[in-house]
């Protein structure tokens, strides 16, 4: 299948990160096409917890924390967009974040001083009384209470059915054999399904980023990480609030599921599930929520995120070749980063003034 005429853009990179650039890019009047060497939104996009904050906000850089204060602030909206076009919920709700343990120490309010949110310190009782199913807790935790969820399979499913509806070209099952380049511009990509013309293309390919743009950008510092999960079919409201304890989280969805994650795996593009996982996984579920002891794991499954050691994500336009652009590398924040991570792109692409600064994401 070889395409003659040509597209303003094609995306590589059926995940959240690709689904929504192309969106977005749609939204801006360009003709879209979306590649995907298999089915969309089945890789860590739909592997994810989604839960819509870093699990230790104050862990990550500025350039982390910049964008995910604007995807906080603008998901409601953009949920609600996608609910009214495609008719399907995301389930967006503000569930908090409790973290088992943790105190209120200095670096914490020094960075609340900058990204202001509600942070309360809560005392072993206090725990109690907001979680009674809870193995009791013995120790000060806190509270960020303004942190929402959103169950991203279905803001997936979603997404897949705006792009429909707005004209977005879909081809899964396309693998990428390279990219198309003379002197200094993008041409087009080579799949092995033919070709595809254009002078823009986006790389959003999550994982497997590196394998895209390899002899164009081939000291890409994003690798493949497994992350394996477990789900219990829970009675709703055993828990209320994503519990973080032990490096580990539990997230309560609105029919009564619960998730528990998750692990990190440097096992290269193997996402195969593993006993040892699900043991270590539902031994941590138990012990910190006894009532799951009595409800079945109904799923477990792995996904491959896109690795990066400095926790910030690639976005912008290559420096020697004009019209490739990447928006890859979120590691475990895709979900909760992709609204601003997209927004920045998109801004860098029109040549104008974003949110924030694109020097602490562009390519090196």
């Amino acid at each position: 299948m070889t395409e003659t005429g040509g597209r303003d853009c094609i995306v590589v990179g059926g995940g959240l990160l690709g689904m929504l650039t192309a969106y977005f890019l749609r939204r801006e009047g360009l003709d879209v096409a979306l590649l995907e060497q298999g089915k969309v939104c089945r890789e860590s996009s739909w592997a994810g917890g989604g839960i819509l904050s870093p699990l230790v906000p104050w862990d990550y850089p500025d350039a982390v924390s910049d964008l995910v204060q604007w995807s906080q602030r603008h998901y409601p909206a953009l949920v609600r967009e996608l609910q009214d076009i495609s008719g399907i919920d995301p389930e967006w709700q503000q569930s908090g974040l409790l973290m088992v343990g943790v105190s209120l120490e200095p670096r914490i309010i020094h960075w609340q001083e900058k990204y202001p949110g509600d942070i309360e310190q809560l005392t072993a009782r206090q725990v109690q009384q907001l979680e009674p199913c809870l193995t009791p807790i013995t120790e000060m935790s806190l509270l960020l209470p303004e942190i929402a969820q959103i169950r991203n399979p279905r803001l997936c499913q979603a997404l897949s059915a705006c792009l429909k509806m707005q004209g977005v070209t879909v081809h899964e099952h396309t693998r990428v054999e390279g990219l198309r380049i003379e002197t200094d511009r993008i041409t087009g990509i080579s799949t092995d399904r033919g070709e595809y013309h254009t002078g823009c293309v986006v790389v959003a390919a999550g994982a497997w980023s590196k394998s895209v743009l390899a002899g164009i950008l081939p000291v890409l510092p994003v690798d493949p990480v497994r992350g394996q999960m477990i789900q219990f079919a829970a009675s709703p409201r055993l828990l209320r609030h994503i519990v973080l304890a032990e490096g580990h989280y539990l997230i309560p969805r609105k029919d009564g599921l619960v998730l528990a994650g998750s692990t990190l795996e440097n096992t290269g593009f193997d996402n195969k599930t593993t006993p040892e996982a699900m043991e270590m996984l539902s031994e941590f579920a138990v012990r910190l929520l006894p009532g799951l002891a009595d409800c079945n794991i109904v799923n477990h499954w792995a996904g491959l995120r896109p690795g990066k050691p400095d926790g910030i994500p690639v976005i912008g336009n290559h420096r020697e070749i004009k019209g490739l652009f990447l928006n890859t590398g979120h590691f475990r924040n895709g979900v909760i980063l992709a609204p601003a991570s997209v927004q920045l792109l998109l801004d860098i692409m029109m040549g104008r003034e974003s949110f924030t600064r694109p020097e602490p994401y562009s390519m090196q």
